[in-house]
């Protein structure tokens, strides 16, 4: 017998195909009754950029900019999930009775959604991968294959759709 799926993370980047990742998101929460948790990293500067901004700006300054990044990720990320939710699901049901929580950190992606993934209990990830370049059907985007070298509960990576078959969020 499988474990039972009862809360599932949804790791999204942002990009304009995240909604057909997020698809596969509600589709499996619907399926097994799940709730989602809806997840955003914001990676951290390099220690030279970060370096070079400390000179410029004083400390104050930089933690106002990150929390009016994480806002504004915040804020997307809700526009962007009931446009989808009506288009998609047509107000079956309220945004609210699905995804549990939105949740944008600072930090580094894989340990973020290890760190997270653990802290709501969820018993699934969700995430997307990028293909790029000419071997782009040979190798799973670095963020992802780091995930699953050290995960201990189910993935499911969803290859994002070729050109041409782009389903976006901010079309919705």
């Amino acid at each position: 017998m499988f474990p039972e799926i009862s809360k599932i993370l949804y790791a999204t980047d942002l990009t304009p195909n995240s909604a057909y990742v997020f698809r596969y998101a509600m589709d499996t929460a619907k399926k097994h009754d799940a709730r989602i948790v809806i997840l955003h990293v914001i990676e951290p500067l390099s220690p030279m950029s970060e370096m070079l901004i400390a000179s410029h700006l004083p400390k104050d300054k930089r933690d106002a900019i990150l929390r009016e990044r994480i806002h504004y990720a915040m804020e997307q990320i809700r526009q962007r999930l009931k446009n989808f939710i009506q288009k998609e699901v047509g107000g079956e049901f309220e945004p609210d009775t699905r995804v549990e929580k939105i949740d944008v950190c600072q930090g580094f992606a894989v340990e973020e959604i290890l760190k997270k993934s653990g802290e709501y209990g969820c018993d699934l990830i969700v995430m997307g991968t990028h293909g790029k370049g000419v071997i782009k059907n040979t190798f799973l985007g670095s963020t992802a294959r780091r995930l699953l070298r050290r995960v201990r509960k189910p993935v499911y990576i969803v290859p994002l759709p070729e050109e041409g078959e782009e389903v976006v969020f901010n079309s919705i």
